[in-house]
């Protein structure tokens, strides 16, 4: 018999008393045995994102990733002003909490005038590993109206994973336009995002 009061068929449980058997029960949440979590827990992943935008000017080489354009334009800057991998740079260094670009290579140290930006990222992460870390992998992302990066993304994948002495697989270089909007939708510059995870070396 439905009870009325408790609010109709819609609120109806079986029980032992009705039908013979006890209501279900609910099913246990399984849970994993510790040591079978503790390869997981033994080493901490450390995250990191890096920002750097330099101005396109006349008579300046336009390197990206390490790797040569033909353009009418190239980017200012003490180095070779490869933004995109200034940017992974910071990531790597934000990750380790080992500072930044501008720290480790300072713009008002000659040896740095002209310095291949590969260099400088082969350097940052051989700093990374003296920290006890390993880097797991890298997404970088270019913002520019021109020049077309889908061509080169291969070459520039190698190019830094070479550096960062990983394999291909774990480097990601992507572009996007800014829809014409701002200085980088104008062309007077293109800028770049990093972000890269880290993980504790064994």
């Amino acid at each position: 018999m439905i009870d009325e009061r408790r609010g109709g068929a819609e609120n109806f449980r079986p029980s032992r008393s009705i039908f013979g058997y006890p209501p279900p029960k609910k099913p246990e949440r399984s849970v994993l045995p510790i040591p079978f979590l503790l390869p997981f827990l033994s080493f901490a992943m450390r995250i990191g994102f890096g920002f750097d935008i330099h101005r396109l000017v006349p008579d300046r080489r336009l390197i990206l990733c390490g790797v040569p354009f033909h353009h009418p334009l190239g980017l200012l800057g003490h180095s070779d002003a490869d933004v995109a991998t200034h940017a992974l740079c910071d990531a790597l260094l934000g990750a380790a909490a080992l500072g930044d670009i501008g720290h480790l290579f300072p713009d008002t140290d000659p040896a740095w005038k002209d310095a291949d930006s590969i260099r400088l990222l082969q350097i940052v992460a051989q700093r990374v590993h003296a920290a006890g870390y390993r880097i797991e992998n890298a997404d970088v992302t270019i913002l520019a109206e021109s020049p077309k990066i889908a061509p080169f993304v291969s070459a520039m994948r190698e190019c830094l994973a070479t550096a960062m002495d990983i394999p291909v697989q774990a480097v990601s270089v992507k572009a996007t336009t800014m829809e014409k909007l701002g200085p980088i939708g104008a062309k007077e510059g293109i800028a770049a995002q990093a972000v890269a995870l880290l993980a504790e070396s064994c």
